[in-house]
């Protein structure tokens, strides 16, 4: 285990990574994608300029295979992005395993017939960073890149932090995970292609970042309301340009760990202060998951 969180490696028989931590960065907006298609490219653009061109090397195709990105593939992925109504886009760093290095992107088209009566339907773009670039780096640089990722997307809300890696449709991995985010609260279980349905302009929960736009910002009285809700030191609160802001639990992300007792008191207060406006996954057909997945959904309020 890591001092500072926990170092996770599920394989498979080939030797292939299923599952590991690491940290990702996403944002949702309730735009369609014509009109964001220029930010998440910019985005991206910042994403390759502080990682190198090798950190995605794989995208995958309509099938859902992995093609090499190469020439013709970038200019694949730049005919996806910028044209057409909706848009689709995974990119990575190795075409098997969960990777370190990745890209989704998941642009919809809001005022299309079918999403009229969908109002929790978003457009959203996830980055993935191994634990390692967090210590190679410090958190100060990985903060500075979040945000300036995050400057050219008209964000609703967005968050980075501490993450589960993980091929998470497999029995196995989805057991450990399972078993692991109860321990450790302050690592996410990532499902952004399900709160592209659903999530709408309500907040995910609370991260090491936690971006706020609006509504929700103005809602609390901006970023000085905001402030004035929190007591901690620890926590800061900038405003960003859009009437947007960004708030930072301590200087490092945490896993936390509730064997150890540390339960994240950061987290928690911030989670106290969203309540109101943060996202409950809709009911499923099996309440046993759907138990579990709101006893995590409240791990930092109950």
């Amino acid at each position: 285990m890591s001092e500072r969180f926990p170092r996770l490696r599920v394989h498979a028989r080939n030797g292939e990574v299923l599952l590991c931590d690491g940290l990702s960065i996403c944002f949702y907006m309730r735009r369609s994608h014509q009109e964001i298609a220029p930010g998440v490219m910019r985005s991206l653009d910042t994403y390759l300029r502080a990682l190198g061109p090798q950190a995605l090397c794989w995208y995958a195709d309509h099938e859902g295979d992995w093609q090499e990105l190469d020439t013709a593939g970038w200019e694949v992925v730049q005919s996806e992005l910028s044209a057409g109504n909706s848009a689709r886009v995974t990119l990575k760093d190795i075409p098997g395993g969960a990777g370190q290095y990745r890209f989704e992107y998941y642009g919809r088209q809001l005022d299309a017939p079918w999403s009229v009566n969908k109002p929790g339907m978003v457009s959203a773009v996830e980055f993935w960073l191994p634990t390692e670039f967090l210590e190679e780096h410090g958190p100060e640089r990985v903060r500075e890149l979040a945000q300036e990722m995050a400057a050219p997307l008209p964000f609703n809300s967005g968050h980075a932090g501490l993450s589960f890696n993980a091929l998470g449709q497999l029995p196995g991995v989805s057991g450990e995970i399972r078993q692991s985010c109860f321990r450790y609260p302050g690592m996410d279980v990532r499902d952004v292609e399900d709160l592209a349905s659903n999530l709408g302009t309500r907040v995910r929960g609370a991260y090491w970042l936690t971006f706020l736009g609006q509504p929700v910002l103005g809602e609390l009285g901006g970023a000085a309301g905001l402030r004035a809700r929190l007591s901690s030191p620890d926590i800061t609160v900038q405003e960003m340009e859009g009437a947007r802001a960004v708030v930072t639990l301590g200087m490092w992300p945490e896993a936390g760990d509730t064997e150890q007792g540390h339960d994240l008191p950061l987290y928690r207060e911030l989670a106290r202060v969203l309540e109101p406006w943060l996202y409950q996954s809709p009911p499923t057909q099996d309440s046993a998951a759907d138990e579990d997945l709101r006893r995590w959904e409240r791990r930092f309020l109950d």
